[in-house]
This record gives structure tokens, sequence and C-alpha cells, in this order.
């Protein structure tokens, strides 16, 4: 719903007193410092090899800033909001710690990138350089706000630009759904870097693509002017806060230099366009503004050398401070995770009832519900009525614990996640666990989310861990073909950040759910979806059972070869053992179930043992995370094989659908055996 009502002059309580006129004027004019003076880090060669300059967007940057209270409300500023932050609570020498990239960064601490701006301390968060993913993670946070009763706004900013994106698209029509109290503050100037808004969509305001959704209320302004912004920003955070909906503010605003100092916006802006731009500067603007209201010239121009004054001390302590320390790169790459007393080696001995790996997951679940109510989960088509996803793992989830806790989420992956990721900003007590698509190789749009979520606790120096399980059902054996048979770890286990785990039997199931649940960081949890109720995989789960990430586990001891598997080829790893000990040959089988930590201890010390290694995995053998292993295998271990280290997985192409071709392109035991064979006769 558009609304550009509410003039000015109806809002008497807008107009600030001379004081607080000053303190804004010396806000803006000290912003403008500081975006003049960030090229000439770069030429000193000292830093801020990325700047976005705000000149131009300073009205609407400042009524945001303003607007934002520093330690109860959230805010997501994107690259060009300098002067956002400034007036939200960062101080000069922390913007220049940022951009020239110090050890007391208060963002990250000079891991990120220059220009990204943050405070998670009091609230203002760190995003990445992924244009405007940050919305997701701003729906995310306002459904935590909303579920926990908070008064807090959360504010999302951006360019128009990047409301091209799906995932953009995705967070609000998704906030405007769940009516949760979110701003989105768009700062539209025109380009999105050097593309003219006219190639980014038909409306010429792009805000006009949101007009028909029922609960989202959109309020346009004139971002070059602080009044009118700051009229939208109190009509947007007073629509958020009565609980109707989310908010949009739409700014028009003028970029008056370039994208940033990278781009040569004189190659396609002609000098009549540069000169209007700069004619519509909004700094003498306001300052204009404040003589009117009666401040004098000569208290501004005091002010304007004060802030020279504190801009030049400023810059001489950043200068002058530490930069970080090559030796702390492996610092916060993952939190520490819980580790079980009872079980630190995820190991047991106890008999019992059977069950299959589907019952563990679900009665793990409904455990880790009871054990910590500040834990969620939500996914696709996996929380209505009887019903608890296309394999039912959540079934009755729902029921016990209601629909603020388990429900729903749209047909849309990039949403599932990313919001996953802004939910668990709210407490470092919340679990979230997300069905993060029905099958692995719908996980794709959600790719970038996974790429955020790894590397959001080292971008932030340790200051944000997203607390997140993402559940995966993997792999084929079921018919399922394109989009339903494919493994997706080749590429989950190049990300430094998060961590993999695959169940092969209904214990491990449940000790490394809870152990993910538990923990915080990032776990890709991956279900072989052939095991859920196969009989190979039923065993007995003693109470309160955990597996630590990073061990492996012998399934069976031997001497001859040693065969490394995770997931559905444990099971051919371990009926080819049985098949080759009728032959004298003993096979010494080692379940990894965890990839990320991976138990290379375990791996070699078993490769010593036996002296020949073939590795058993579902996924293609060409990239897959069996080279991974050949690869530290072969450099640890060279001095003790006595044969190649052998692969056995997928052929290098899609799985079919046709039962025969599904059989012919996966591993089996057949072939887990004919490789063994190979390895051993060498």
């Amino acid at each position: 719903m558009l609304d550009t009502t509410m003039p000015l002059e109806t809002q008497p309580d807008l107009m600030p007193d001379a004081t607080e006129l000053k303190r804004w004027y010396g806000l803006m004019h000290m912003g403008r410092v500081l975006d003049d003076k960030a090229p000439n880090y770069l030429k000193q060669a000292i830093g801020w090899s990325y700047h976005a300059p705000c000149a131009g967007h300073d009205g609407i940057q400042l009524a945001l800033g303003l607007s934002f209270r520093a330690g109860q409300d959230f805010l997501f500023p994107y690259y060009r909001d300098m002067l956002t932050c400034l007036a939200a609570g960062l101080t000069p020498l922390e913007i220049i710690l940022n951009g020239i990239s110090k050890r007391d960064d208060v963002a990250g601490g000079g891991r990120h990138m220059s220009n990204h701006f943050a405070k998670p301390e009091i609230g203002i968060q760190n995003v990445s350089s992924l244009t405007g993913n940050h919305v997701q993670h701003a729906a995310g946070l306002a459904r935590a706000a909303k579920y926990y009763q908070s008064n807090a706004i959360t504010f999302s900013s951006q360019g128009e630009s990047s409301l091209s994106e799906g995932y953009c698209y995705e967070a609000i029509v998704g906030a405007d759904r769940e009516k949760l109290p979110v701003v989105f503050v768009v700062q539209d100037n025109g380009y999105g870097i050097s593309v003219p808004k006219c190639d980014q969509a038909a409306n010429e305001q792009l805000c006009d693509t949101f007009s028909g959704l029922p609960n989202l209320r959109i309020f346009k302004c004139d971002g070059l002017d602080v009044m009118d912004s700051l009229r939208a920003m109190r009509a947007g955070i007073a629509h958020a806060r009565s609980g109707a909906g989310p908010a949009m503010v739409y700014a028009m605003c003028v970029r008056i230099g370039s994208h940033s100092n990278s781009d040569r916006h004189d190659w396609y802006r002609d000098e009549m366009e540069l000169a209007a731009a700069k004619a519509k500067d909004p700094l003498p603007r306001f300052r204009d503004f404040c003589l009117q209201q009666g401040l004098p010239e000569t208290e501004l121009k005091a002010l304007e050398l004060e802030n020279l004054a504190r801009y030049n001390e400023a810059s001489e302590t950043a200068i002058k401070s530490a930069d970080p320390d090559p030796a702390t790169i492996f610092d916060y790459v993952l939190p520490e995770p819980w580790v079980s007393e009872k079980y630190p080696e995820g190991l047991h001995t106890e008999d019992g009832e059977a069950v299959t790996l589907l019952h563990a997951l679900n009665h793990t679940l409904k455990e880790e519900f009871r054990h910590n109510p500040d834990t969620f989960i939500w996914g696709q088509d996996m929380a209505n009525k009887e019903k608890g996803g296309i394999f039912n793992v959540s079934k009755g989830m729902q029921a016990e614990f209601g629909k603020a806790r388990v429900f729903n989420a749209p047909i849309a992956e990039d949403f599932i996640v990313g919001t996953a990721n802004g939910f668990s900003r709210f407490n470092d007590k919340i679990r979230v666990v997300v069905e993060g698509a029905e099958f692995a190789d719908y996980i794709w749009p959600a790719a970038e989310q996974i790429v955020e979520c790894s590397h959001d606790y080292w971008r932030t120096n340790g200051q944000f861990s997203p607390n997140i399980t993402i559940r995966l059902a993997s792999g084929g054996y079921i018919g399922g073909g394109l989009y339903h048979s494919q493994n997706v770890e080749g590429w989950l286990t190049t990300l430094p950040g998060i961590r993999v785990v695959v169940p092969a039997f209904a214990d491990d199931a449940a000790g490394l759910l809870r152990t993910a649940m538990r923990s915080r960081g990032t776990t890709l949890y991956l279900e072989p979806k052939f095991l859920y109720n196969s009989a190979m995989a039923k065993t007995h789960i003693p109470a309160e059972f955990a597996v630590p990430f990073g061990k492996a586990k012998i399934r069976r001891a031997g001497k001859h070869l040693t065969i490394l598997a995770y997931g559905t080829p444990v099971h051919f790893a371990l009926e080819t053992a049985t098949k080759l000990a009728k032959e004298g040959v003993e096979v010494e089988v080692v379940d990894l179930r965890s990839l990320l930590p991976l138990d290379t201890e375990t791996i070699f010390a078993s490769v010593k043992k036996t002296h020949r290694v073939l590795v058993a995995h579902e996924d293609k053998v060409f990239g897959g995370f069996g080279g991974e292993l050949a690869a530290q295998v072969s450099k640890e271990c060279f001095a003790w094989l006595d044969a190649p280290v052998e692969r056995v997985g997928s052929t290098f192409t899609p799985v079919g659908f046709n039962r025969i071709l599904e059989r012919a392109i996966l591993p089996n035991t057949e072939k887990v055996l004919a490789a063994a064979r190979s390895v051993l006769a060498f």
C-alpha cells in the first residue's frame, strides 16, 4: 500500500530544538568529511581500497541513523551507509578503523571488506558483500523479535537495484505475509553501478513493484531532505510497530560521486548530469535549513572546524593502531561444539530395541525441542496436521510444540536458510533447524545463504555465529532421478566455517543430530534418504546418545584393506567385508560419520595398519569428496601404502530416473567388491 501523505506541517513533534538540530548538522557534516577524505587513504597506500561514497544520500541516511535506537533495534546497513552508521552510533575513529582494515575495527577486526560498517554490540549488524542478501536476515531477525514480543524494529537498508535480486523479493513478500516488524529502507540514486534504473525494472520507482502486497506500507520521500526523510521513517516505524506489517521507505537520492573508487562514472554520465547531481547536494541544503531555523552562521562554522579537528585526531590514532595479526587467521572459523560427557567418543555397546533411522531423527528432534524451549524448525511441506515433511521426519512436532515453533515455509530455499540466519541473531540460546529443501538437490537457490553462514563467525571476528542445523534428504536408490537423487557434499565440504555430517545408522543419526542442535555454528546434516526405513540402518539408541563432530567409527576391524565410507555405501562396505572374510581377507571398514571436521587420526591409523585403501561414496568419483580423502591419505601415508588409493562412486553423469539407469550409475556392493579386489591384487 502506497502512502505519500502525512506532510511535515502535520507533525510538529518532528521539528528538533536548536541543540538537537545542531547535533544533526554536526553528524551530516562529519559524514561528509569522512566521505571526502576516504579516497586519500588509498592514494597514500594506507587502505580503504573499497569506498562507496554516500554523498547525495545524506538526507535519508541521517534520518535512518537517527531513527535507530542503539542497543534496542537492529540495523542491517549496506556498503554505502557511512552516514547511517555514524548517526546510529559509530564514532569517526571506528569508521576509519574499518576503512583501513585495522585490528580494532569493531565490525570484524579487518577481516571484512572496507566500507562494510558494523557494531554488533549495539545492534548494527555485520553484512556481507552479496548485494541485498541481508534483507533475508532482517526478515528472520524481525520474526524472532515478534516471537519474543520485543519492541525492537529491524531496519534493512539497500540500494534500489538490489530489489532486482530474487532473495530480496522473497524476503519482502515473506515479511508481508508474516506481518513482521521490519522497515526496508531503499535508497534510489538511479544507478546500479553503471546500469541505469530503466534497465532494472519497468517501474520508474522500483517500490511500485511491491504495491500489491496487502500488509506492506510504502512511504516515499525526498532522500535529499532530512525532514521529509524523517517523516517517512517515523511513519514507517509506526506502521511496523503497530503489528500491521512491514514498511518500505523509498527515498529518492542522487549519486554525486562514482559508484565506488574503482568506478569511472564519467564514462557513462555526461558533464550536464554530473553538474545537476552536484547541484542537488543535501549538505548545503540542510545547512541553509539550519540557518533558516535560527542557528547562527558562527556556530555552524565553529562546528565544522571542530569536526575537522576531530577527524584529524581520529585519523592519526587509526593510522598508528595495530594491524590484524596473521597468526589469528584460524581463529573463529568455527565455534567450539558441544561435547557429551557421557559419550565423548560417540560410542556405545548397549543393546535394546532397534529402531529405524527415520524414527531416530523424529525422536531426537522432539527430545531436543523439549530440552531447549528456544529451538525452532521450519521448511517446505513439513508441518501440516498429520504430515511431517515429504518423509515424515517431523511428524507430530507441530501438534506437540505449536505453530510458533514448528511451521511451514514458502517454497523458497533462500528464504528458509536466510531467515534462519537472521532469527538466530536475536539470542545466542536460539537453535534453528531447517529442512533446507525437500531434497538435497533443491538446495542450490540457497547456496549463497549457506556460503553466508559459513563465514559469518570468521567475518565478525567471533561476534556472531548462525546456530543452525540444515537438514537435507540426500542421495539416491529411490528411483527419484534428477533433483531427487543427487549428492551435494562435494561442494559443501569446500566451505570453511560449516560442519557436514552423514549418518549411516540410526544411533549415529540421533547422536549427530543432538550434537548439531546443541552446538553453536552451522551444520549441514545430510540424511541418506534410502536408509530412512532400511533394516540395514536399524539400531538401538541409548538415552541422550551423542556423537561428536570429527570422530569416525571403526565398523569392522581388519588388517588387509581399509574401506573409508559414509552414508549408504558404509553398508556396501560392510557387505563387501563379509564376503571377503570368507576368502580369508580381513577388511577394516571406517564409517566417517563426519566429513567436516574430518577424523584424519582414525583414517591414517587404519591405513598404516592395512597398507591399502578404498574410498567408497555415493557421489561422483570425479570431483567427489573421495578425491580429498585420497589426496590426504596419499600425502600423509605414502610410505605405508602398498597400492594406489582407489575410489568407487557414481559415474560422471546425472542420476537417471529409470531404475535400470540408476543402477548403472550409482555404486553398490558388487562395485565396491570389485574395487576392493582390484586394490588387494595390486
